[in-house]
């Protein structure tokens, strides 16, 4: 039947081209008789898939040597922990923007850990928009400023990041590599491989050197940032599989022309299906318009009854993973790198016909 189009919010789409490179060399990897997931991460061959996949993030992302690169398990809701266990002692004060369900994780774990200041938030406004910079009361003397620059539930988007007297940390898991940034406007920036980079069961971490060694007595070895840095992120076995992937995932965004090439087609496949909701009597974005995500893009129908009967029409062309959060119920598009414009054009085909089936 063919492959469907993807819009998952994660585990995510990733490229067909990587997935036949792997699929390729499954059971034997270049000549060596066995796949990598059989290959000790001690190998030379290994050790080459890992730099290389450190190299290409460098380069398409441009950090700095100012900037140690992580690869680690346990997703970005391990960072949770591992931020306020390294960057903060335990009577410190951290600043935390919330703007959604992620930004909701993050403070819970934080909590535990250190005196969490909420410096602004959007809950009053259901999380559809960022808090306007000057609403932010941010502590003097903080340890760090967290925010989740795209939060993947709610389809809040930073577009601009802010300037905060302490540095600046950002959950990107669900925007890595969709857009440029400037990595030296942070001090920390961590991702959850399974949206843009990879399969589910790695992190990426990149992090300014001058934080590294301020882990607080007591936090396990594992969870140092520094003991990972000496390591290569290799202290205990890493998820090997899923760093090879992640490797092929960089080098076929490089091969695309790189992170500004695939910023304008994604920018191009955002715009496309927004102004199809516009357009439209029976579906809504809820999302403040200067803050809409270009990666998750949310919408309801005028009639939550037709939820359903939307879900099942779009499973019959092959339009999969629509149904929003159990949290927000609706819809829910996501449009990372591996998300064609095809596929978004196939859905807003199918959107204007669903609802000129009931005009």
């Amino acid at each position: 039947m063919g492959r469907a189009f993807n819009f998952s919010p994660g585990p995510a789409a990733l490229p067909d081209a990587v997935l036949e490179q792997a699929r390729a060399e499954l059971l034997d990897y270049q000549g060596q008789g066995l796949s990598v997931m059989e290959m000790s991460h001690r190998s030379k061959e290994f050790i080459a898939i890992a730099e290389a996949a450190e190299a290409d993030l460098r380069t398409l992302l441009a950090i700095s040597d100012d900037y140690e690169v992580l690869f680690l398990q346990g997703g970005a809701s391990m960072q949770f922990a591992m931020l306020p266990l390294n960057l903060c002692q335990a009577e410190d004060t951290v600043d935390y923007i919330h703007t959604g369900a992620w930004g909701s994780k993050a403070i819970a774990e934080a909590a535990r850990l250190a005196n969490v200041n909420i410096a602004a938030s959007s809950a009053d406004a259901d999380f559809t928009c960022i808090p306007a910079r000057h609403t932010w009361q941010l502590m003097p003397g903080a340890a760090y400023c967290h925010i989740v620059a795209n939060e993947t539930i709610g389809g809040v988007q930073f577009h601009d990041f802010p300037a905060t007297p302490s540095p600046l940390v950002a959950d990107m898991s669900s925007e890595l590599l969709s857009r440029v940034i400037d990595v030296g406007r942070f001090g920390v920036i961590y991702a959850g491989a399974q949206k843009n980079i990879g399969p589910a069961g790695l992190c990426v971490v990149v992090i300014h050197k001058e934080l590294l060694g301020r882990a607080r007595p007591g936090t396990p070895r594992i969870f140092d940032y520094a003991v990972q840095a000496e390591h290569g992120s290799m202290f205990n076995t890493p998820p090997t599989y899923a760093w090879y992937l992640a490797g092929l995932v960089l080098r076929w965004l490089k091969d695309s022309g790189g992170v500004a090439a695939i910023e304008t087609i994604n920018r191009r496949k955002a715009a496309k299906l927004y102004a199809a909701i516009d357009a439209s009597s029976l579906y809504t974005a809820p999302v403040a318009v200067q803050d809409r995500s270009i990666m998750n893009v949310p919408f309801t129908l005028a009639d939550p009854a037709l939820d359903a009967e939307f879900l099942a029409g779009a499973k019959q062309r092959r339009l999969a993973n629509l149904k929003g959060h159990r949290s927000v119920g609706g819809m829910r598009a996501s449009l990372y790198n591996a998300v064609s414009e095809a596929a978004v054009d196939a859905l807003i085909d199918y959107m204007a016909d669903f609802e000129k089936e009931r005009a």
